[in-house]
């Protein structure tokens, strides 16, 4: 590993952070993650999965590196979401945090609470705790995000199962942007995209009618937007 050159600055420099926004879902609402801070500042108080980016790391292994050591989550797909940088957004000295989101079929990771975690857990959205530093600011930040692409790229379905009903990815999108959409409608608009494809199953032990059970078939869409087709829902 290459040796960097210590440099003497004349002018003091903030420190680096990345934090993570990890939303998750099961059927019902959406979630995040959230982890309980074992040291000050804002002991015992939720946060998001955050931690100082090392002098040879880039922000992005810091966030998976973040994820890993914090809740036992790996192997995600993350997207840089904002820059965070309010003079007093930390206590402790001036710090400028770059934020990352991911989407992530929450049945998939067993949360393990590690360095500087008392536990980690997954939160609905509309129960979140109070939130240390400006992490309620950055989770706001994600949602917003989150409502617009899910309008314009079928990112939606990195939040479930292989396999889902069709009832199940309209719950899935009513979450999201928090509000009922209709049943006909969203059927007819989301199974005329092609992007769907058609099981030989269907729900068992289950009440009332069983569904059939789709998949995302992103070949389909890989030559679909390949030949012009927009995704928007």
């Amino acid at each position: 590993m290459k040796t960097l050159t210590k440099y003497h600055y004349d002018y003091p420099r903030p420190a680096l952070t990345t934090d993570c926004v990890i939303f998750g879902f099961d059927g019902g609402e959406l979630k995040l993650l959230l982890i309980e801070r074992e040291k000050k500042p804002f002991k015992n108080r939720w946060a998001l999965p955050g931690g100082f980016v090392f002098i040879e790391e880039a922000t992005e292994d810091c966030a998976k590196r973040i994820l890993l050591e914090k809740a036992g989550i790996k192997n995600v797909f993350i997207e840089q979401l904002y820059t965070f940088s309010d003079v007093k957004r930390d206590p402790r000295e001036r710090i400028i945090s770059v934020s990352y989101f991911a989407l992530v079929n929450k049945h998939q990771y067993e949360l393990i609470a590690g360095r500087d975690t008392i536990k980690a857990e997954w939160f609905e959205l509309s129960k979140l705790p109070k939130l240390a530093f400006d992490h309620r600011k950055i989770v706001k930040t994600a949602i917003q995000r989150l409502r617009g692409k899910v309008s314009y790229q079928p990112i939606g379905f990195e939040l479930l199962s292989e396999k889902f009903t069709l009832t199940q990815l309209q719950a899935l999108y009513e979450s999201i942007l928090e509000i009922d959409i209709d049943k006909r409608n969203f059927r007819k608009k989301i199974l005329g995209m092609g992007l769907l494809q058609p099981l030989e199953e269907k729900e068992k032990n289950v009440a009332h009618k069983a569904a059939r059970y789709y998949s995302f078939d992103k070949k389909a869409y890989k030559e679909l937007t390949q030949k012009g087709f927009h995704f928007e829902l």
